[in-house]
């Protein structure tokens, strides 16, 4: 283990949802690997003791990806628990004991944004934080003054390079891949610019409603708890420019300079919809305004893209699950019919199957000179045995390493771009469960038409 890497990890929230469905296999995955031998620390108000964590902790395994013996035992014997509020200065000296010689502890906050400001002046008074690192789940703030105001509470006791702002999107190893495969093919810079490239689009369909989590959707959304994060890291993986060396602040200006390109969004480059039935899920207020569905377009005022629509889709109880980016070339100046000619593609899947193809016109099988569109296509389904994306961030937060976590700046710039318009109030369209969201998605459509992730290719991936 590096001098740098944390000594221990501290996991408020141990007892909750998240870490349950998540958390705890990805701790046994790195133990597995041998990226995990320190002492881990679950805190929480339960009214629990270290036994009863240890039996949950394996309920979880068994439902949520399987236990491995030798794993279990030695994660068991990393464990550790401490359970008292969250405010009270006792459970951080009890916090502050556990940690016993610890010297770096990582500070992991799985818990409801309310509680960051108590647990972090918490550990500050007891010490906990010297040397430390803090550890958040999105969403980073609701809105664009209360990302500020976290960030000044973190800030007051931690600096930036010591806090990890955890999307797990970035764990994403075909997230991670969108940039390599810009900066690793000499021939996509040829044509991912603006002389070549007419629009992108980017999809996030899911074909699930809200699973019983309506009384958080209802107060987030689809803006806040997809598009605002994970489909502008998504986008800023596309359109950055190559950095100057691969440290991570040099990885997170280029990304940062994308979203500053972005103007701020205006009801007119937005529509928003509910699927039917949302109202009646647990938790859901009956009268609720809340998007299940959005679409954006935004243009991104640099000298490689000025010009080129990005259209930008989320929603829940669509078609498929499936994220898909479309990006379709200029039509040439052929003297082949155009009645006939599409556009050339680029379209790159990074779930539930990695794929890259590459949409091209070729000649029909009659005898007249006539084309006809077909794809090449290079997939790969998901590796068994892959490491998860919460495993690859939390082991990347132990390590120091800040690259797939937001900086201040980059939060702050996201919550920009879209402020004004969650503030707006823009209407509220119904949509039938299973289909493409409202019919008012089409005033934003790009030229030519949404492109809709294929239902057969999504489902013989998903069952591969």
């Amino acid at each position: 283990m590096s001098e740098l890497h944390s000594d221990a990890l501290v996991f408020f929230g141990a007892t909750g949802d998240l870490a349950y469905k998540k958390i705890f296999p990805s701790l046994q995955g790195m133990v597995k690997r041998g990226h995990l031998n320190v002492p881990v620390i679950g805190v929480a108000k339960s009214g629990w003791n270290l036994e009863q964590l240890k039996a949950r902790v394996r309920d979880s395994l068994e439902k949520h990806g399987g236990v491995d013996s030798a794993a279990f035992e030695k994660l068991c014997g990393l464990l550790r628990y401490v359970d008292g509020d969250y405010q009270d200065p006792a459970t951080f000296e009890a916090l502050r004991k556990e940690l016993g010689g610890a010297e770096r502890p990582a500070h992991y906050l799985a818990i409801p944004p309310l509680l960051f400001e108590a647990v972090v002046e918490q550990l500050t008074k007891s010490g906990c934080s010297k040397n430390g690192r803090v550890i958040i789940e999105k969403p980073f703030g609701h809105h664009l003054e209360s990302a500020r105001q976290l960030n000044q509470i973190l800030l007051s006791s931690f600096a930036e390079d010591n806090i990890f702002r955890i999307d797990h999107y970035l764990g994403k190893r075909p997230v991670n891949n969108l940039m390599v495969f810009r900066f690793a093919n000499t021939f996509v810079e040829s044509f991912w610019n603006r002389n070549y490239i007419e629009s992108v689009q980017i999809t996030m369909a899911e074909d699930f409603g809200v699973q019983g989590r309506g009384g958080f959707y209802d107060k987030t959304g689809a803006i806040r708890d997809v598009i605002q994060n994970h489909l502008f890291q998504v986008l800023s993986n596309l359109a950055m420019e190559s950095p100057a060396r691969l440290d991570s602040e040099s990885i997170r200006d280029e990304k940062v300079k994308v979203l500053k390109a972005i103007r701020t969004l205006t009801e007119k480059d937005l529509v928003r919809g509910q699927f039917r039935g949302y109202r009646n899920e647990t938790g859901v207020a009956k009268d609720s305004q809340m998007e299940t569905f959005a679409a954006v377009k935004l243009e991104i005022n640099s000298w490689r893209w000025r010009g080129v629509p990005f259209y930008i889709r989320a929603g829940k109880n669509l078609p498929v699950t499936c994220t898909e980016i479309v990006g379709r070339f200029r039509k040439p100046p052929t003297l082949i019919s155009a009645e006939s000619l599409k556009e050339n593609h680029l379209r790159l899947r990074l779930n539930p199957d990695v794929t890259i193809a590459m949409g091209m016109m070729v000649m029909t099988s009659g005898e007249d000179v006539a084309a006809e569109e077909t794809e090449m296509v290079a997939s790969r389904y998901p590796q068994a045995g892959a490491i998860d994306a919460y495993e690859r961030v939390l082991g990347s937060a132990m390590e120091g390493d800040v690259t797939m976590f937001a900086r201040e700046d980059y939060v702050e710039e996201a919550w920009r771009i879209v402020d004004g318009v969650l503030k707006a109030g823009t209407p509220i369209y119904e949509y039938e469960p299973k289909t493409w969201g409202p019919i008012e998605a089409e005033r934003l459509k790009p030229a030519g038409g949404w492109s809709n992730p294929s239902i057969e290719e999504a489902e013989v991936a998903a069952a591969a």
